[in-house]
């Protein structure tokens, strides 16, 4: 199995769980936030959306420039949030699967005006940022849930709305 394969299998595993959590995504609170300073939960619930297939096109270059934070767009509906998904991780599965070993070796850059900000192997940005960085949005997403009075789906095993090793 490539690098990019382990990858792809992880997204088959982590697909469905991030589904379920969007699902519960209520239609009717897209434009709740629970601070000031915080995405509403459509805005969060379309990033944990779109994360792979973002990282995915940044994985398709070389170097780009720094990205602009907090342009987050507004979803319509709970519909679209979840066609996003759909759309995100068949975009990743496959650009993930056209990388070779080689390829997932090639550094990606973040640079300004000249001056290198980041730097890391292709096979980094895809677990810090496509993986890692998706995990914790979703997290933050089951945080809006709870304090929604929204079940929060189990995960990585029970939660405190739903065990599924409970008889």
């Amino acid at each position: 199995m490539s690098v990019m394969e382990s990858f792809i299998s992880e997204l088959d595993m982590e697909g469905p769980a991030t589904r379920t959590m969007l699902e519960r995504v209520p239609g009717d609170q897209l434009d709740w936030r629970p601070h000031a300073k915080s995405m509403t939960l459509g805005q969060l619930a379309l990033h944990v959306a779109r994360t792979p297939g973002i990282v995915s096109d940044l994985l398709q270059v070389d170097e780009v420039p720094p990205p602009e934070f907090g342009n987050n767009p507004q979803p319509a509906s709970t519909a679209e949030i979840l066609a996003a998904l759909d759309e995100s991780i068949e975009k990743a599965k496959a650009v993930l699967a056209g990388m070779s070993d080689e390829d997932a070796m090639r550094m990606f850059r973040i640079v300004t005006n000249g001056t290198e900000m980041m730097s890391m192997p292709k096979v980094g940005l895809a677990r810090a940022i496509l993986l890692n960085h998706w995990y914790h949005h979703r997290g933050q997403l089951s945080v809006y849930l709870r304090l929604l009075d929204v079940p929060v789906p189990a995960t990585y095993g029970a939660s405190a709305d739903e065990n599924p090793m409970a008889n």
